[in-house]
């Protein structure tokens, strides 16, 4: 799987630009605020229609625009698949192989994107939001049905909320509420233990590649709701739940237990290392769990994901750099940096360098 190419029109501050990739390694150099992590948002849009950066489709439209358009060419299993976003305000079409797609979610299984970056220390030490999107980012490239339910789990939670803070409640209306959110609740909270117990394995392996044995880590699921056996059992589960939490949830006039309160823990040899690990703990686990994410996508597609690394290198010592980079040799590679290390350059010499200036992307010349 990799990209060939990538058109942009007015897209943050881009106004048109063609840019042919390597099937390997392609490196994005150039000053700050020029418009390279620009690249890798554009790149990232093509696998679940969302930006890593902003909830707000509308800040990737060029100043003064009335629209932006990213247009992507990427190849899977020998196919060429071409992918079209156009943004305007309010709105976001998708066009797969030229063909208008009727639901976002059918822009998923197309493209599979792990994107490394600086912020990913968050996941670490951030609150639970940035877990929780964590986890929601790769289900939703995994499973399209978990999308779908994601989605309509957080309209239910609004309705739900909504119904909360009103004055005089109708029970029965509540009743009916309460039926939905416990059977979609219970669907995302299977989906993501089975996740989490694949992340905690395979996480684990790779970090005690990392510090050579001298630690273990451990991911678990931290839910309110008792994780159960069966979608049936975790419905019931749910339901008994928010029976138990009825009155806090009228008195708060919020929905105060499900999957939109779900945290995970993450500790090396049985230490909460959020609160209490070194800041080296906290970038070797997180490198671990990006790791680890590719291998559940080669696991469960059979393919191995296109890889973005945003000034990421920089925020690493040598050796991790060194365990980063030989991990990744078997995919496409996209990475932005100011400066290009003597040990990038010689190591992964089969490549494109790419300098970005101003919005304008110019592929350096090799001899």
């Amino acid at each position: 799987m990799y990209f060939k190419n990538l058109k942009l029109q007015d897209f943050r501050n881009y106004d048109q630009e063609k840019v042919e990739f390597h099937p390997k390694v392609n490196i994005i150099t150039g000053n700050n605020a020029q418009g390279k992590t620009n690249i890798l948002e554009a790149l990232y849009m093509m696998s679940l229609s969302k930006s890593f950066r902003t909830n707000k489709d509308s800040e990737m439209i060029g100043f003064g625009k009335n629209l932006a358009r990213i247009k992507s060419s990427s190849f899977k299993d020998d196919r060429q698949i071409d992918i079209e976003i156009i943004l305007e305000e309010g709105q976001k079409t998708i066009k797969i192989d030229g063909l208008k797609a009727n639901k976002i979610s059918e822009i998923l299984e197309n493209v599979y994107i792990v994107i490394f970056s600086p912020e990913d220390i968050g996941i670490i030490k951030g609150e639970p939001e940035k877990r929780r999107k964590f986890i929601n980012r790769e289900l939703c490239q995994l499973k399209p049905v978990y999308y779908s339910n994601l989605g309509r789990y957080k309209k239910i939670v609004q309705q739900r909320n909504h119904l909360l803070k009103q004055d005089n409640i109708n029970p029965d209306v509540l009743s009916v509420w309460n039926q939905e959110f416990a059977d979609m609740g219970a669907r995302i909270i299977r989906e993501r233990e089975i996740f989490i117990k694949k992340l905690d394995k395979i996480s684990r392996e790779i970090h005690k590649k990392i510090t050579d044995g001298k630690e273990n880590l451990t991911i678990i699921y931290d839910s309110d709701v008792t994780c159960k056996e069966s979608l049936r059992d975790q419905i019931e589960e749910f339901q008994r739940k928010l029976q138990k939490n009825a009155q806090n949830d009228l008195f708060r006039k919020t929905s105060t237990v499900g999957p939109h309160k779900d945290d995970l823990k993450i500790m090396i040899d049985e230490m909460d290392i959020r609160n209490f690990g070194s800041q080296g703990q906290q970038r070797t686990a997180a490198l671990s769990l990006k790791l680890a994410e590719i291998e559940i996508i080669r696991e469960e597609t059979g393919e191995i994901p296109i890889l973005l690394l945003d000034d990421v290198l920089s925020e690493l010592d040598f050796s991790r750099q060194k365990f980063l980079i030989s991990s990744l040799r078997e995919a496409q590679l996209f990475i932005t940096t100011t400066e290009i290390s003597d040990y990038v350059r010689d190591t992964l010499t089969d490549n494109f360098i790419f300098t970005v200036q101003g919005g304008k992307i110019r592929r350096e010349q090799t001899f």
